[in-house]
């Protein structure tokens, strides 16, 4: 079997941009003032735009929890910086226009017996709309549940549709 150059074999893996999901970095940083900061400053000057994150604290560390429009440019400016990171899926959905959009979201979910572990909302508004992401245990079949129960499930390039 050759691997080489010419060889028609391609190494393209099932996650691919077209993938319908939303990356998420996981990166860590010392618990002390300035650090959020130093963080965001990375992507000044880039079309990386932050579309969400979260903070998980402790005593002496932190885990911000970021999704971003460009995903492969921001992973290069982190690691560039020297960030130690994790890179996750999540599942980003549109909250529908109803009284409890979250509870919808929740119900079919629920009823697929997935498991949310965490959520949080986007700040970039695809489509105009409001949305979350969604950490679940089976992205596939949240995507697959909530996309038969109507709702729009969200991709990076979703993300980017917003810019200017």
């Amino acid at each position: 079997m050759s691997i080489g150059k010419g060889s028609g074999t391609g190494f393209d893996t099932m996650r691919s941009r077209n993938w319908p999901t939303i990356r998420q970095f996981s990166v860590f940083v010392e618990n002390r003032v300035g650090q959020l900061f130093d963080l965001m400053r990375v992507f000044e000057g880039s079309k990386v735009r932050v579309a969400a994150f979260s903070i998980v604290d402790s005593v002496d560390s932190a885990i911000v929890r970021l999704v971003v429009t460009h995903p492969e440019q921001g992973l290069e400016l982190l690691r560039q910086k020297g960030y130690a990171l994790a890179e996750s899926d999540l599942v980003g959905v549109e909250l529908p226009r109803t009284s409890q959009p979250i509870l919808q979201v929740c119900t079919a979910l629920l009823q697929a017996e997935i498991n949310i572990h965490y959520a949080y909302p986007l700040l970039l508004h695809p489509h105009g709309r409001p949305a979350v992401a969604l950490h679940v245990d089976s992205i596939e079949m949240a995507m697959n549940t909530l996309a038969e129960k109507g709702f729009t499930v969200l991709s990076e390039a979703d993300l980017r549709s917003e810019e200017a």
